[in-house]
């Protein structure tokens, strides 16, 4: 049975470890963001043995692009983008100790194995809901890559972020979970 839960970052192993597929979350503390191309410039980085622009340990990465804050606005409207355009990447960062991943949408095999080897949870935001999650945003830092404007790594800092968990550490899909029960009406 699903339950209702609020974590603070940073997401250790330990509190990864009590959350199930389908849990409701809701994030307050610090979250990175991170689309495709600045995933391509961290696994760069880490394959010319740089540092990352942060330490991923225990980390949550949402794969957002915000759109430009309007005046008075912490940041613009930041719905999540599709986790399938990091699954290239996600297994390395998840070796590195990366412990949640913010998105919409199915992930690969090879990220759901490295998820269950390394202990890391996919969690889903609402596509769509861009403007009211941006509500649950704080603070926006630009810490990384400036260049790539909207996909630039931001650190946030957000209050009572919804999400749910889609993949737990333990391989449970809720995307899985929800076709099997509909198919056993």
């Amino acid at each position: 049975m699903s339950k209702s839960i609020r974590i603070e970052t940073p997401l250790t192993k330990e509190k990864l470890k009590s959350l199930k597929a389908g849990d409701s979350v809701l994030i307050s503390g610090v979250i990175y963001t991170g689309r495709d191309a600045a995933h391509k410039k961290m696994i760069e980085a880490l394959a010319k043995g740089a540092d990352l622009p942060f330490s991923v340990n225990d980390q949550i990465i949402y794969f957002v692009g915000p759109t430009p804050a309007k005046e008075g606005q912490v940041i613009g409207s930041a719905g999540p983008t599709t986790s399938g355009r990091m699954d290239a990447y996600s297994p390395t960062l998840i070796a590195e100790g990366l412990t949640g991943m913010i998105g919409k949408g199915l992930r690969s095999p090879e990220v759901i194995d490295a998820m269950k080897e390394h202990s890391a949870v996919y969690f889903g935001a609402i596509g769509g809901a861009g403007a009211i999650i941006s509500k649950c945003i704080v603070s926006a830092e630009i810490i990384a890559y400036p260049e790539l404007g909207t996909e630039a790594v931001r650190r946030l800092t957000v209050k009572d972020f919804p999400v749910i968990v889609v993949i737990d550490c333990y391989g449970n899909n809720l995307y899985e979970i929800g076709k099997a029960q509909y198919r056993s009406l």
